[in-house]
C-alpha cells in the first residue's frame, strides 16, 4: 500500500543503441514493461521514418492474418486462446512468416476460387435440373408435346381471324427467375407482348445457395410460348432485364430425359469434386488455426518494436539509434539487464548504454497496482490522474468508498447478497478471464468485483449497526428495554409509551451493536434514526474533509512550499476547525452530556450553530448563566434552561473566538499570498536592476565574480540572494493562474525552479494571482458550507434505502402472509416470494446500489479530493507486451 501513497519517481534516462543490437533489446524492454519511449522526431513524417518499409510489411502480414481468421470464422472454426507468450522473433525471421503467409493465403484463395468455380456450375446444372423436370409435368399435365401446343394455339389464336391452328408456329422458352419477382416478370411480360404469349411456371422446392456468399435463394421455373421471331426477341430482352437464366429445354420428351440423366450423372461428380475441395480448404485451416494466434502475437510484437524505434535518432557517424524514455527508478537496474540481455541475443559486441539525465520536464505519473488496488485507481483516475508525486487518493479511497456506500446502503440481508454475488466473480475469475466475454455490461461488473465485494462486505457491518435484515429487525442480544405494562394496558391501548426511568434496563446497559432492535418497531422510529443518521453523517463528513486538508499538508511539505502552509493550509484547517470542527464537538457533547433526566434543556445545536453566527444568546436564570450544571440534578423550573439556552460556561466567549478566527482566516487566505510574491518579484527586480543581470546564473556569477574580487557584497549577502532564489522568488509559474480548486502548488501561483535563461519575470501579472487568489479563497469557504451539506446525502440515501425495504416488505410479502387460503396460500405465497425477490435485485440491489455508488463517487470526487488533490498529470505509458497476447487484429 505505501507504493500507493505516491507515484514512483521517475527518470529521464538516454539510451544507445548499436543498430544491430537495437531490434532484439527494445523487444526485451517491451517484455519487461516499464519503459516509456518519447518521440524524439515529432516533425518527421509517418512516411519518412527508417522503418516505414518494416512497418508496412508488419501491416501487410496482418492484413493476411485477418484473411485467414475471416475464412476461419466463415467456417465456423474458433480460435483457439493460449497461455504461451512467445517471444518477438529476429528480423531475418520475417522472411519466413511473410512466406509462410504468402502460401496459405494464395492456397486458400486458389481453393475459394475453384470453389466458387464448382458451386456456381452444381447451382446452374441443379436449376437446369429443375427446369426440365418443371418442363416434363408441363407437357406431362396436357397429354404430351403436341397436346400441350394444340392447347397453347387455342389459346393464343383469335377466333375472328379465320386461320386454323395448325398454321401457327409456336415456340417456347425455360428458365429460371427469382420468385420474389415472380409478379411483376408475369405483368411485364403480358403488357409488353400484348397477351400474345402464354406462361407457366412453378416454385423450386428446393433450396438453392449463393455460389459466392452461401446465402439461401428460392427461385421459380418458369415456360413461355409465343410466336414468331419478333416475339421471341421480345421475350429474352424481358428475361434478360429480370436477371433471369434461361437454359435449353428439347422439344422431344425422350430427348429431355436423356439431358436429364447426363445432368445428374455430372452433379454427382461435382458433388465429390465439391466435398474434396471442401475438405481440402478444412485441412489448410486446420493447420493454420493452431499457430493463428502466436502468429498474431508475433506480428503484433515485431510492428510494435518497429514503431518504437521510428521514436529514435539514427546517428550516423557512429552507427547507432539515441532514444529518450522515462523509467521508475527502481526499474533501472531492470532496465540495464534486459539492455545486456538484448545485446547478448543480438551477438553485438558493443554494449548499450544507459545514461540517467537531468531534466526540468514533468514525469508521468506511474503507480504500481495489483489486481485489487487496480479498480480503486482507476476511480480515481477517472477524475484526472494525480501530478507527479503527488498525494494519491486511493489508498484511503480503499476504505472510505465502500464504507461511504454501505452508510446509505446499510442492510444485512442486501449486503450479504451483493457480497456472495463479488465473492463468486472473485472465486471463478480465472474462468470469466478465459471466456473473454463481449457484454459490456458484464464486463463493467466483473471488472469492479473486488469493490463489489468489499461494498457487499462493508454493507452487512452497517446493516447490523442500523439492525435491519430486509428491513426487519433481529434481537440478538435481547433488548433493552423491558415494559412493564400489563395485559389489561396491552389491551385497552393500541400506542403506548415507553419511560427510560422505569424501563430502560441501566444494568446491562445499552443494546451492544448498533440499534436496539425495539426502535424499529416503534411509531418514532424515523425520528429517531433520522436524528441519529443525520448527525452521523456530518460528523463522516466533516472528518473526511478535515483529512482531506490534513493530506494537503503532507503536499506542501514535501514539495518545500512553506508559503502554502502559512497562507494556506493554517487557514484553511482553523477555518474547518473552528466552524464545522465545532460543530462535531457540539454533537458529541451532547451525546455525552445529556440523558433522559434533562431533555427538557438538551440543546438545539441547529439553532445554537445559527445563533453563533447571529451573536444572539438565551441565559439562564441567574445563577446559572457562567455556571455547568449537572443533568441529573438540575431543575428546569429553576435553572430556566431550554433547548435555545447556552448549556456550557462561557460559552458565549468562546463562540465569539470562534467566529473571529474563522473570518480572519479569510483575509489571510486572501491577500497574504499574493502580496508575498509581488514583493518577491519587485526585490528580484530590483537586485537584477542593481547588477545588470539578465539571469539567476548571471545574477549568482557576478556575486560571486564580486566576492571572489573584494568589491562584493560579502558572504552573507550572497548566501541570502541564493537562498532567496531557492525559496522561489524567481520562479516563473507564479504567473500560471488556475481556478480550479485549493490553489496549491501545482496550479495556483506557485513557482516551479526552472532555468535561469528561462524565467521571464516580465509575465509576472499580480492582477492574475489575485484574482486566482479570491477565487480559490471564496470557492474553499463556499465549499466547506456546501459540502457538509452535500454529506446529508448519506442519511437521505440511508432512509429512502430503509423505507423502500419496508415497503417490499411490507405491502408484498407481509400481505401474502397474512392470508389464510387452505392449499392455495403455499401457491401464493410461492409466487409473490418470486415477484418479491425479483424486486428486491432489480430495485434495491441494482437501482439503489447504482445510485448509492454515484453518489459515494461524487462525494470522493467533489467533497474530499478536492481539498488537496489536483489530478492535472498524465499517465505512465509504457512500452509493453503484456497486453499483445488477447489482442485483436483490428486492434
Amino acid at each position: 500500500m505505501g507504493a500507493l501513497f505516491r507515484s514512483e519517481e521517475m527518470n529521464l534516462c538516454q539510451i544507445f543503441l548499436q543498430s544491430e543490437a537495437s531490434y532484439a533489446c527494445v523487444s526485451e524492454l517491451g517484455e519487461l514493461g516499464l519503459v516509456q519511449f518519447k518521440d524524439l522526431n515529432p516533425d518527421v513524417n509517418a512516411f519518412q521514418r527508417k522503418f516505414v518499409n518494416e512497418i508496412m510489411r508488419c501491416d501487410e502480414m496482418e492484413r493476411k492474418l485477418r484473411y485467414i481468421e475471416k475464412e476461419m470464422k466463415k467456417d465456423e472454426m474458433k480460435i483457439p486462446d493460449t497461455i504461451e507468450n512467445p517471444k518477438a522473433p529476429a528480423p531475418k525471421e520475417m522472411i519466413d512468416l511473410e512466406a509462410t503467409f504468402e502460401k496459405i493465403e494464395s492456397e486458400l484463395r486458389e481453393v475459394n476460387t475453384n470453389a466458387e468455380a464448382l458451386r456456381r456450375n452444381f447451382l446452374e446444372l441443379s436449376e437446369l435440373r429443375e427446369v426440365l423436370k418443371k418442363t416434363q409435368v408441363f407437357f406431362a399435365e396436357h397429354g404430351g408435346h403436341h397436346s400441350m401446343i394444340d392447347d397453347v394455339q387455342m389459346a393464343l389464336v383469335h377466333e375472328d381471324t379465320g386461320i386454323t391452328s395448325t398454321t401457327v408456329q409456336l415456340g417456347f422458352v425455360a428458365g429460371v427467375v427469382p420468385r420474389e419477382k415472380i409478379p411483376v416478370f408475369e405483368r411485364m411480360m403480358w403488357f409488353a407482348c400484348r397477351g400474345n404469349v402464354f406462361l407457366r411456371y412453378e416454385d423450386i422446392d428446393q433450396v438453392m445457395k449463393d455460389p459466392v456468399t452461401g446465402d439461401e435463394i428460392f427461385k421459380s421455373v418458369f415456360i413461355v410460348f409465343y410466336q414468331g421471331e419478333q416475339l421471341k426477341a421480345r421475350v429474352r430482352k424481358i428475361c434478360e432485364g429480370f436477371k433471369a437464366v434461361l437454359y435449353p429445354c428439347p422439344e422431344n420428351s425422350q430427348e429431355r430425359f436423356e439431358m436429364s440423366n447426363g445432368v445428374s450423372t455430372r452433379l454427382e461428380d461435382l458433388r465429390t469434386v465439391l466435398y474434396q475441395t471442401e475438405e481440402h480448404r478444412r485441412r489448410v485451416l486446420a493447420s493454420a488455426q493452431k499457430e493463428i494466434r502466436l502468429w498474431v502475437i508475433k506480428v503484433k510484437k515485431i510492428k510494435a518494436i518497429y514503431h518504437t524505434l521510428n521514436l529514435c535518432n539514427f546517428d550516423l557517424s557512429h552507427n547507432s539509434l539515441i532514444a529518450e524514455c522515462w523509467c521508475p527508478v527502481m526499474a533501472l537496474e531492470d532496465v540495464q539487464m534486459a539492455l545486456r540481455h538484448g545485446t547478448e541475443l543480438s551477438g553485438s559486441t558493443v554494449p548499450s548504454i544507459l545514461h540517467r539525465m537531468n531534466t526540468k520536464e514533468t514525469p508521468p505519473t506511474y503507480f504500481r497496482t495489483n489486481k485489487f488496488t487496480a479498480v480503486f485507481q482507476s476511480i480515481i483516475h477517472a477524475y484526472g490522474v494525480a501530478e507527479y508525486q503527488e498525494v494519491n487518493p486511493a489508498p484511503y479511497t480503499v476504505i472510505s468508498f465502500p464504507f461511504l456506500f454501505a452508510v446509505m446502503f446499510g442492510d444485512v440481508g442486501h449486503g450479504f447478497i451483493m457480497f456472495l454475488f463479488g465473492l463468486w466473480m472473485i472465486a471463478y475469475e480465472k474462468k470469466f478471464l478465459a471466456q473473454k466475454s463481449d457484454n459490456e455490461v458484464w464486463n463493467i461488473f466483473f471488472g469492479g468485483r473486488y469493490i463489489i465485494a468489499m461494498m457487499g462486505l462493508f454493507s452487512v457491518y452497517t446493516g447490523l449497526i442500523y439492525n435491519e435484515v430486509f428491513a426487519k429487525s433481529v434481537n440478538i442480544f435481547g433488548s433493552s428495554w423491558i415494559p412493564n405494562y400489563d395485559e389489561a394496558a396491552l389491551e385497552a391501548n393500541t400506542d403506548l409509551t415507553l419511560d427510560p426511568l422505569t424501563m430502560f434496563d441501566n444494568v446491562t446497559g445499552p443494546y451492544p451493536l448498533g440499534l436496539d432492535p425495539i426502535w424499529l418497531s416503534s411509531l418514532n422510529k424515523i425520528t429517531f434514526t433520522n436524528s441519529f443518521k443525520m448527525k452521523m453523517s456530518v460528523t463522516i463528513g466533516i472528518s473526511q474533509m478535515i483529512l482531506g486538508v490534513l493530506l494537503g499538508l503532507v503536499n506542501h511539505v514535501y514539495f518545500r512550499k512553506p508559503l502554502n502552509i502559512f497562507c494556506q493550509f493554517i487557514p484553511e484547517l482553523l477555518f474547518l476547525l473552528c466552524l464545522f470542527g465545532y460543530l462535531v464537538a457540539l454533537i458529541f457533547y451532547k451525546w455525552v452530556s445529556y440523558t433522559n433526566h434533562c431533555t427538557q434543556c438538551a440543546p438545539s445545536l441547529l439553532i445554537h450553530f445559527i445563533n453563533m453566527f447571529l451573536v444572539k444568546y438565551q441565559h439562564a436564570n441567574d445563577g446559572y448563566q457562567n455556571a455547568s450544571y449537572s443533568c441529573e440534578t438540575a431543575d428546569p423550573d429553576i435553572t430556566g434552561c431550554t433547548s435555545q439556552t447556552t448549556f456550557y460556561p462561557n460559552q458565549m466567549i468562546i463562540q465569539l473566538c470562534l467566529v473571529v478566527v474563522a473570518l480572519l482566516c479569510v483575509p489571510t487566505m486572501l491577500f497574504i499570498k499574493p502580496f508575498v510574491l509581488r514583493h518577491r518579484h519587485n526585490s528580484m527586480l530590483k537586485r537584477r536592476a542593481g547588477l545588470t543581470a539578465v539571469s539567476q546564473s548571471a545574477l549568482i556569477h557576478n556575486e560571486e565574480l564580486d566576492e571572489q574580487s573584494g568589491t562584493g557584497n560579502g558572504t552573507a549577502d550572497k548566501e541570502q540572494a541564493i537562498s532567496d532564489i531557492e525559496l522561489g522568488t524567481v520562479r516563473s509559474s507564479e504567473v500560471k493562474l488556475s481556478i480550479n480548486g485549493d490553489g496549491g502548488e501545482h496550479n495556483h501561483a506557485e513557482m516551479e525552479d526552472q532555468s535561469a535563461d528561462d524565467v521571464k519575470l516580465e509575465e509576472f501579472d499580480f492582477s492574475e494571482i489575485f484574482i486566482g487568489q479570491a477565487i480559490h479563497t471564496i470557492e474553499y469557504c463556499l465549499g466547506c458550507i456546501s459540502h457538509t451539506a452535500s454529506y446529508l446525502r448519506l442519511w437521505a440515501l440511508s432512509l429512502a434505502h430503509s423505507q423502500l425495504s419496508e415497503v417490499l416488505w411490507g405491502m408484498l410479502f407481509r400481505f401474502s402472509l397474512k392470508m389464510n387460503i387452505p392449499y392455495g396460500g403455499s401457491v401464493i405465497i410461492f409466487v409473490v416470494f418470486s415477484v418479491f425477490a425479483v424486486l428486491t435485485v432489480g430495485v434495491l440491489l441494482l437501482m439503489e446500489g447504482l445510485s448509492a455508488f454515484l453518489h459515494t463517487l461524487r462525494l470522493h470526487w467533489v467533497e474530499f479530493q478536492s481539498k488537496f488533490y489536483h489530478g492535472s498529470g498524465y499517465n505512465f505509458d509504457a512500452f509493453s507486451f503484456k497486453n499483445l497476447q488477447n489482442a485483436d487484429l483490428d486492434e
